[in-house]
């Protein structure tokens, strides 16, 4: 059975760092893009970071740029985000999901295949 599954999440303070990470089973994770999606409480759900099929290209919302970082392992078929400095506002479900095209994206609905999400909490 194909599926995505995230790990990683968690209850830290503000400042803290957390790295969460999302493993592809049953299939390849290398042909589109690939994204980390949050929902935060009381709010849609939004793009926080997504990487290209070859982990050249990376895109992150406004809130996250410098503090959070996309990646991908090829040998472990496992994209990351490495979360830094968090803030209360970070906290959310956050969600890996895969989309069916071949570059970076922003749009939730360009996001086909989701895991089932990872909670983390940013206590102030």
């Amino acid at each position: 059975q194909e599926e995505l599954v995230e790990s990683g999440g968690g209850l830290v303070r503000t400042g803290e760092s957390l790295r969460l990470s999302c493993a592809a089973s049953g299939r390849t994770f290398r042909h589109y893009a690939v994204g980390w999606l949050r929902q935060a409480p009381g709010k849609e759900r939004e793009v926080v970071a997504s990487v290209s099929p070859g982990g050249a290209s990376t895109s992150y919302a406004d809130s996250v740029k410098g503090r959070f970082t996309i990646s991908r392992d090829f040998a472990r078929n496992t994209v990351s985000l490495q979360m830094d400095n968090l803030k209360p506002e970070d906290t959310g479900v956050y969600y890996c999901a895969e989309t069916r095209i071949a570059v970076v994206s922003r749009r939730v609905a360009d996001f086909v295949s989701w895991g089932r999400g990872t909670q983390v909490t940013v206590s102030s």
